[in-house]
């Protein structure tokens, strides 16, 4: 696709706006844009960009062991590059037709080398006040991260896809990646194989926290031959769309402002108390109202006469 003569509009290059989160939407996926067409121009592929982004990232992570404000506003500064360029992969993808699934999982992974390295330096930071139990306070904090991560990025491919379809949602089950897995040979594919394992386990740790969500789509694959009724995807979406915004406060933005401020404020440990407090509170909400939502519109499956005056309140 020659982009230069047939360029993209901006909006073109978004999964939805509807499911965008204010900072994404008006700050990050416009430089994730420029930077998209640039890369194009000089023939640098979304996975090399992903790549770029972990570097940048973990790089940020390495300024935050100094306790030295100016090497940490480098770390922020480094951060925030990192994330534009992780917002730009996506939309070169999107505007080239070059998503793979390669690229979904090294995106996916992208953060969790960002963080590993921030955790990491934040332990190393923090030993000598606070010894073993600082690398304690971080393990519980990187696990919570983690699931607040996976959970927010599950609802809202799930709402893509009752809302644009399944070409237009990341959506993935656990059953068709086990399938993907074992036909890829460690030997031809090595690196390839790695992170479908972390992926699968990915995807079963989503599915294994959304069981009322498994159960309404179990029933749709047996009662419905898998063909979603007319009414469903409205109906879900209609109620999904309020939960939104507490998906979006589960992903990059909040917690990396919450950072940003432990950090600059040289308490960096008290980040690690704001993810397993307000963060996993905000978790805990969003999974039990899908949950209630799912149950209900797994009822009206079921029984067609179900009384479902909610959905329309």
């Amino acid at each position: 696709m020659n982009l230069q003569q047939n360029k993209p509009s901006f909006e073109s290059t978004l999964k939805s706006a509807e499911t965008e989160e204010f900072i994404d939407l008006h700050f990050y996926r416009p430089i994730g844009y420029r930077w998209a067409l640039l890369f194009n121009k000089w023939g640098i592929t979304p996975n090399q960009i992903t790549i770029l982004s972990i570097i940048i990232g973990m790089a940020a992570g390495v300024c935050f062991y100094f306790t030295g404000f100016w090497f940490n506003l480098l770390g922020v500064f480094l951060l925030i590059w990192a994330n534009s360029y992780d917002s730009a992969d996506g939309q070169l993808a999107r505007m080239t037709h070059q998503k793979t699934e390669l690229g979904r999982i090294l995106d996916g992974a992208a953060s969790y080398f960002w963080f590993g390295a921030i955790y990491s330096a934040i332990i190393f930071r923090s030993w000598e006040a606070w010894g073993i139990w600082i690398f304690l306070l971080a393990l519980f904090s990187g696990y919570s991260h983690g699931k607040q991560s996976a959970m927010a990025d599950y609802y809202r491919n799930l709402h893509l896809l009752f809302l644009k379809g399944k070409t237009n949602s990341e959506l993935d089950n656990s059953s068709e990646l086990k399938e993907k897995y074992k036909n890829t040979r460690w030997k031809e594919k090595p690196l390839v194989k790695f992170f479908e394992k972390m992926y699968l386990v990915y995807t079963e740790g989503q599915e294994n926290w959304s069981v009322k969500l498994q159960k309404m789509l179990q029933i749709i694959n047996t009662q419905y031959a898998g063909k979603t009724p007319e009414w469903l995807p409205e109906a879900f979406c209609k109620k999904s769309f309020p939960l939104l915004k507490y998906t979006n406060m589960l992903s990059f933005n909040m917690r990396s402002i919450a950072l940003f401020v432990c950090v600059l404020s040289g308490f960096p440990f008290a980040y690690f108390l704001f993810e397993i407090s307000v963060m996993n509170i905000i978790l805990i909400y969003t999974v039990r109202q899908y949950g209630n939502i799912c149950k209900e519109l797994a009822g009206r499956l079921i029984r067609p006469d179900y009384s479902f005056r909610s959905l329309n309140s």
